[in-house]
């Protein structure tokens, strides 16, 4: 199993925005080998901005890597940045290989 997360600090009255741009987006990923589950996380708010991340889960790097190369990743990301003005920068990527799942049983 494996992680792909992005964290995305966004201005202080940019989250209606930018939950919106998620919500109404076409993901694609239902058509991608590979892909279990995805979550758009909300965390917490500094003086300035309220931090979010997006959590995808995926069978395995392999496939993630695919996804990234495949039209359904550019179909999906095609308005990416349509709203720059609540970014604080660029979204911050972080991958990780899972080394420990527990469900409930």
């Amino acid at each position: 199993m494996f992680i792909a997360m992005n964290r995305f600090r966004i201005k202080k009255g940019g989250e209606e925005t930018f939950e919106r741009i998620w919500r109404e987006r076409e993901s694609h990923l239902n058509e991608v080998p590979g892909f279990q589950e995805f979550h758009l996380l909300r965390g917490p708010e500094a003086e300035d901005h309220v931090l979010y991340a997006s959590h995808a889960v995926w069978d395995s790097r392999e496939h993630f890597e695919a996804w990234t190369k495949s039209d359904a990743f550019r179909k999906a990301h095609a308005r990416a940045g349509s709203s720059p003005d609540i970014y604080m920068g660029p979204p911050q990527l972080e991958l990780f290989d899972v080394v420990l799942h527990q469900t409930r049983n």
